[in-house]
């Protein structure tokens, strides 16, 4: 149902002007950095000795597996047109601390594999968009700021990827539960506050869209400074 509604608001919005060919664009690349994310999760986690993931069948690209209709469609699709800079997640990758070679310092790689995987992704997309984008059309938006102009479709949709997982690796490199960079805040928790941190932790989940509404101007800042640092480091 979710998914329909989804599918409904973007069609209108095409259609009364409301929303922009990149605007689209941004939200469809936006989805699999967000599968990628999780699944990324899930190969370090194994890595380093839980199977949990992968006996749960989650370390697939099959985006079925992986999409939460809220987090990944929903969400994304309502922030692309508020400023506040689109993320979003996915099905959470079951991962088992437990079974982890070094539970306490293996948790921290598991949890920061997200971000910087996202981070991989945005440098590899950023090559590909300077080598599909003329050189003097680089210069343009590095000069200005912003979106680059309408140029080709495979440009845009790399200038846009890099984006959107830019800007996926800023969110959740917070050090704010559930975020991923909380993790290492919790590293340093002495082990007897472990017990009461786990139990209010399910709690703060919505903890950090309270404070970007509580911090709305510093927030939309920091988003125009990644657009902006974005737009002109592959001039």
């Amino acid at each position: 149902m979710i998914i329909v509604v989804v599918v409904a608001l973007v069609i209108l919005l095409l259609r009364t002007h409301r929303l922009s060919e990149l605007e689209v664009i941004y939200f469809l690349v936006l989805i699999p950095s967000i599968i990628l994310h999780e699944v990324s999760h899930g190969v370090v986690a194994l890595a380093f000795g839980d199977d949990t993931a992968k006996r749960a069948g989650r370390l697939t690209l099959n985006p079925l597996r992986h999409i939460d209709p809220v987090g990944t469609l929903l969400v994304p699709a309502i922030l692309s047109l508020s400023g506040l800079g689109a993320y979003g997640w996915a099905k959470p990758v079951p991962v088992n601390p437990s079974r982890l070679r070094s539970p306490r310092n293996h948790t921290v790689v598991v949890s920061l594999a997200g971000p910087f995987t996202n981070i991989a992704l945005a440098i590899l997309c950023g090559f590909a968009y300077a080598a599909t984008t003329p050189g003097i059309v680089r210069q343009i938006v590095h000069v200005y700021g912003g979106f680059p102009p309408s140029t080709s479709l495979v440009s845009e949709i790399f200038f846009m990827a890099g984006l959107a997982n830019l800007v996926l690796a800023v969110f959740n490199l917070i050090p704010c539960p559930p975020l991923d960079g909380a993790s290492v805040l919790e590293r340093f928790l002495p082990s007897r506050l472990l017990p009461d941190y786990y139990r209010i932790q399910p709690l703060l989940m919505f903890l950090p869209f309270v404070l970007i509404l509580l911090f709305e101007p510093e927030w939309q800042h920091l988003m125009s400074t990644v657009v902006g640092w974005w737009s002109g480091v592959f001039a």
